[in-house]
C-alpha cells in the first residue's frame, strides 16, 4: 500500500509503498478515506526538537482520519465490516489505575497513533476496535476526518457549563475556532476570540462569535468594556499556549472564573498567582479527549446542526501532500484534509 513515511532522522516526508498493517484478534483494518493534517504532523515533517525526542523513524504519520472497516479480528464486537469510523488516536494500556477506573484519557502509558506507532497517512490503518468510533448517522467525510481535533475543542469547551456565560477564547487556530463554535451552540452569551492573524479571525467570524479581537491592536480589557462586562469573563478557553494570552485572560476573568487550558506552551512562564488565588480562579489542563464521553458529545453536536465546514479550508489528493503540508504550515489556513480515494 502507499503511505506517507518519515524515513530517516531529518526534514521531509516520502510517499512510499509499505506492507499493509498486520491486525490482531482485537483489531480492525480500515481503508482510509480522508485524513487531517495536524500540528504534530508538521513537527514530524520538520523533525524539530520535539520530533527528535518523540519519533523513531521509519514511521507512517497521521492520526486524524475517517475510513471504512474492511476486516475485523475474531474477538471484535460492536464494529462491523463496512462501518464508517473515525479513530481515537490515543492507545491506552487498559491495566493502569485510571484505565481500570474508566478514566482512559488519563492513562500514563498512552501511545500516540502516528507518533509512537504507524498511523493513518496510508491507504490502510490498523486500530484496536475499542479505539474505533462508528458513525451511525450520515456525516460529511471531511468533517469525520477531523473528529480528533474537534474532540480537543469539545473536551475543552465543555469543561464547564456554558449556558448564559461570557466566554473568552485565546487563539483562533482551527481548534480554537471549533471551541468557539461549540460554545455558541451550547448557549454561551458572549464569545470573544483573540489572535494576531486577520485571516484566522475572519474564519472565526463565520462560526458566529460575538467579537473577534486582534490583540496586536486591541486589548482584552477594551473588548470587555465594549461588551459591557462589568465583572469580567466567566469562562476562559486558552488555546494558544502563549504566555501573554494566559496572563491577559487571568487579568480579565470574573471572581470565581474558570479556565480550561489546551494550548501547549513551548517553555515555562510566570503568571500572576496572587490574582488566581484572590479571584478564586479555577484552571483545568486539557489534553486529548475523554474516552468516550467526548466522542458522544461530538456526534450529538454534529447531528444537532453544528457546522464545521468553515474551518476546513484546504482539500488535496494525497499525492499532493507537499502542497498540502505547505498550506498547513503557512498559518493562512484552517484545517487541511488529504483525500486517499483519489
Amino acid at each position: 500500500m502507499k503511505a506517507l513515511v518519515k524515513e530517516e532522522a531529518g526534514p521531509g516526508l516520502s510517499l512510499r509503498h509499505v506492507p499493509e498493517p498486520v491486525t490482531g484478534r482485537g483489531d480492525v483494518l480500515i481503508r482510509v478515506l480522508r485524513t487531517g493534517i495536524c500540528g504534530t504532523d508538521l513537527h514530524i515533517r520538520a523533525f524539530d526538537g520535539w520530533a527528535r525526542r518523540a519519533v523513531r523513524p521509519p514511521l507512517v504519520l497521521g492520526h486524524e482520519f475517517v475510513g471504512e472497516v474492511t476486516s475485523i479480528g475474531g474477538d471484535v464486537t460492536g464494529v462491523r465490516v463496512g462501518d464508517l469510523v473515525s479513530g481515537e488516536g490515543h492507545l491506552v494500556c487498559g491495566t493502569c489505575r485510571n484505565c481500570l477506573a474508566g478514566r482512559r484519557h488519563l492513562c500514563h502509558r498512552t501511545v500516540g497513533l502516528g507518533v509512537g506507532r504507524d498511523g493513518a497517512f496510508a491507504e490502510y490503518v490498523a486500530l484496536p476496535a475499542s479505539n474505533a468510533w462508528v458513525h451511525h448517522h450520515p456525516i460529511d467525510l471531511d468533517t469525520a476526518a477531523i473528529f480528533d481535533p474537534f474532540g480537543n475543542a469539545v473536551h475543552t469547551a465543555l469543561s464547564f457549563p456554558l449556558v448564559g456565560e461570557d466566554v473568552l477564547v485565546t487563539g483562533a487556530g482551527p481548534i480554537g475556532i471549533m471551541a468557539a463554535a461549540v460554545a455558541r451552540h451550547a448557549g454561551a452569551r458572549n464569545i470573544v476570540i483573540t489572535d494576531v492573524s486577520e485571516y484566522r479571525l475572519e474564519l472565526a467570524r463565520r462560526v458566529g462569535v460575538s467579537l473577534t479581537l486582534n490583540v496586536a491592536k486591541t486589548s482584552v480589557a477594551e473588548a470587555k468594556e465594549r461588551l459591557g462586562l462589568q465583572e469580567g469573563f466567566d469562562i476562559g478557553l486558552e488555546m494558544s499556549g502563549r504566555p501573554e494570552a494566559l496572563r491577559g485572560m487571568i487579568a480579565n476573568m470574573t471572581h470565581g472564573g474558570r479556565i480550561a487550558m489546551l494550548g501547549l506552551p513551548t517553555e515555562e512562564f510566570a503568571v500572576d498567582f496572587s490574582r488566581i488565588v484572590t479571584s478564586m480562579i479555577t484552571i483545568k489542563g486539557v489534553y486529548g479527549r475523554e474516552m468516550f464521553e467526548t466522542w458522544y458529545a461530538m456526534s450529538v453536536l454534529i447531528e444537532g446542526g453544528l457546522d464545521l465546514s468553515p474551518v476546513i479550508t484546504g482539500r488535496y489528493p494525497y499525492q499532493d501532500f507537499e502542497a498540502a503540508f505547505d498550506d498547513a504550515a503557512s498559518g493562512q489556513c484552517g484545517k487541511v484534509v488529504l483525500d486517499w480515494t483519489a
